[in-house]
């Protein structure tokens, strides 16, 4: 039997090689395995760089930035041996950097990314993939620009969304002219507009620490914004996906003009997983947890979509099952806990505990197919 095992991260647990080291261990203990293929996974969002840099030919490299609350930090982002950069918005103003009392999505900035993207011009690159999940900010990106050399009149642009009710006039006369020779390929899995009820301000904000007074006035920013940008260049707020990252896929869209693409979809591309499913008999995906939101384009369900596409046949792993995983068995023959009995959510996300269920797991269900 030969199988890929591409499993994305149990987050908080283990990372995805981690995971799929587990599920390797435990086929290959059975004997029956003549060949597994790890393929580390992400959608786009956390871990995506990560995976990335398991490529043969990639590099980590680190540099300095600031976070969202413009303190200085040391970030991480990957360049592939295409010189590629591969760049996480939450290395540098992730939400999950913040502590809870620090949440606050009117003057948290995004000036960290484009000292990142700066950084990563300077070492040659010309393409980016930048995945947008876990953003603290709300500031359409203009911290961002800034760092890139837009200008924003009237305003102080690492200042977060409270900056945007200032700006008067835009001028893109001293932004790095290096940009006009670059693709930017942004993951985004969200098609929602800049404003409006299901825009950046309403549907994001609130996970992020916004108070409930300062929604209808962060949109009315966004809604200002969009409008004077519409002067200087091409943009529409409307645009699915440019309410992504509070608002960082608008910047990408009519500042950078981006393509945004699905997370999986970028990964699988340049990871080769599509060549590897030929090959194999049986596919071993998962995550930390399967629900409804896996259907919508996570990472395991990319990876069994483009299984079935070659007939192959898919068991998905996890540490937990939502309520509502209608729809799962699609493209997924099988799906299964590894938790193997009662426990407290510590011990269940515990990382030798989640690694010794995956391997025993994994083992058993070899041993039954």
């Amino acid at each position: 039997m030969k199988i890929l095992i591409a499993i994305d991260s149990f987050k908080g647990s283990l990372t995805s090689p981690e995971a799929e080291r587990a599920v390797y261990e435990g086929a290959m203990e059975t004997g029956k395995v003549e060949l597994a293929i790890c393929c580390p996974l992400a959608d786009g969002g956390e871990g995506t760089s990560y995976a990335l840099s398991t490529i043969e030919g990639s590099q980590v490299v680190t540099a300095k930035a600031i976070d969202s609350l413009r303190r200085e930090i040391e970030c991480e982002y990957t360049i592939l041996k295409d010189n590629v950069a591969v760049i996480e918005v939450s290395q540098a103003v992730g939400l999950a950097m913040l502590t809870p009392s620090e949440r606050n999505p009117m003057y948290t900035t995004t000036y960290g990314v484009g000292m990142l993207i700066k950084d990563a011009l300077d070492r040659g690159c010309r393409e980016f993939i930048i995945g947008l999940g876990g953003s603290a900010t709300n500031d359409c990106g203009i911290g961002m620009l800034s760092a890139l050399g837009f200008e924003f009149s009237n305003c102080n642009p690492t200042d977060g969304a409270v900056a945007l009710k200032g700006i008067m006039r835009i001028s893109t006369e001293n932004a790095d002219p290096r940009l006009r020779e670059c693709k930017f390929h942004v993951a985004c899995d969200v098609d929602n507009p800049l404003t409006g009820p299901r825009g950046a301000t309403y549907v994001f904000s609130p996970q992020k620490g916004a108070r409930e007074e300062d929604l209808e006035v962060m949109d009315k920013y966004h809604f200002r914004f969009a409008t004077i940008t519409k002067k200087y260049i091409s943009a529409n707020d409307k645009s699915p996906g440019a309410g992504a990252a509070g608002g960082l896929g608008f910047a990408f869209l009519a500042y950078l003009g981006a393509e945004l693409k699905s997370g999986i979809d970028l990964v699988i591309e340049k990871t080769g997983i599509e060549e590897k499913i030929k090959e194999c008999d049986l596919v071993i995906t998962g995550e930390g947890r399967l629900d409804s939101q896996t259907t919508g384009g996570k990472a395991p369900w990319g990876v069994s979509k483009l299984a079935k596409k070659y007939g192959k046949r898919v068991i998905a792993l996890c540490g937990s099952i939502g309520e509502n995983q209608e729809g799962l068995n699609t493209y997924i023959d099988g799906y299964f806990s590894i938790v193997s009995g009662p426990c407290t959510l510590e011990l269940a996300m515990d990382k030798k505990e989640s690694y010794e269920n995956l391997k025993r797991t994994a083992k058993q269900l070899i041993n039954l197919l």
